[in-house]
């Protein structure tokens, strides 16, 4: 899976055909990131682009360091309220590096499909929702499993440490997702399948908004009513 692969995703959460990766590479998309959020943001973004091209070829645990690290150091915590005026919002990667800021659920957006981009299987990764003991509140980190049978290990921004989860004391799980699906949180992460949940409503509302080309801006912006996107 190549770099146009990635922004794919981004735009579609499906593969396309090449002819369509081509055309992506040479969009107006980062130009237009450029315009929306200044150079900073658009260097950022073009960091991310570069990164994926430069570990596409790199073993799977290497990558999942090097995704780990990357918006760790690329993205300052920020809260929704503070950013996006909204008690809950999920940014896309774009987004989130475009602004440089994002609270827990961005950095785990923009691993998750950072990994998917480097062909790391999705029943490899979920997003786990947990309980922070050392803010004493609720919080959400990326699990990735090396082998099914293995206790996953924990991408998260407060601790930065790439840590099996039987080693992270400060975390209580309560329930995990992925594009599969949603399970409720047992030993190493594991759980049963549920279905109909509302639990992933906002998973469901940032991939349509993915799908139709959609980006938030805070630049003078209130993001609060839904017409205030701009098509990327």
């Amino acid at each position: 899976m190549r770099l146009g692969c990635c922004i794919v995703i981004l735009l579609s959460f499906y593969v396309y055909s090449q002819d369509t990766i081509n055309y992506l590479r040479n969009s107006e998309i980062i130009e237009r990131a450029k315009q929306h959020y200044g150079k900073d943001g658009h260097n950022r973004i073009k960091q991310w682009l570069r990164f994926i091209d430069a570990s596409i070829d790199k073993n799977e645990w290497r990558q999942v360091h090097l995704v780990n690290n990357f918006f760790n150091e690329h993205i300052k915590y920020k809260t929704d309220n503070e950013l996006w005026n909204k008690n809950d919002y999920w940014a896309t990667p774009i987004e989130s590096l475009g602004v440089g800021m994002g609270d827990c659920e961005d950095y785990v957006i923009a691993k998750y499909f950072t990994l998917i981009a480097l062909g790391i299987p999705e029943e490899k990764i979920r997003f786990m929702y947990v309980r922070q003991h050392t803010i004493n509140q609720p919080h959400m980190v990326l699990i990735y499993f090396p082998e099914a049978d293995q206790v996953p290990f924990v991408l998260g921004n407060f601790n930065t440490q790439l840590l099996p989860a039987n080693k992270r004391h400060d975390l209580t799980p309560i329930y995990s997702f992925n594009g599969q699906g949603l399970w409720l949180a047992k030993a190493k992460g594991l759980g049963n399948k549920v279905k109909n949940s509302s639990g992933v409503s906002a998973w469901d509302t940032m991939l349509k908004r993915i799908e139709k080309g959609e980006l938030a801006l805070v630049n003078g912006i209130d993001t609060g009513d839904e017409n205030n996107v701009s098509p990327f």
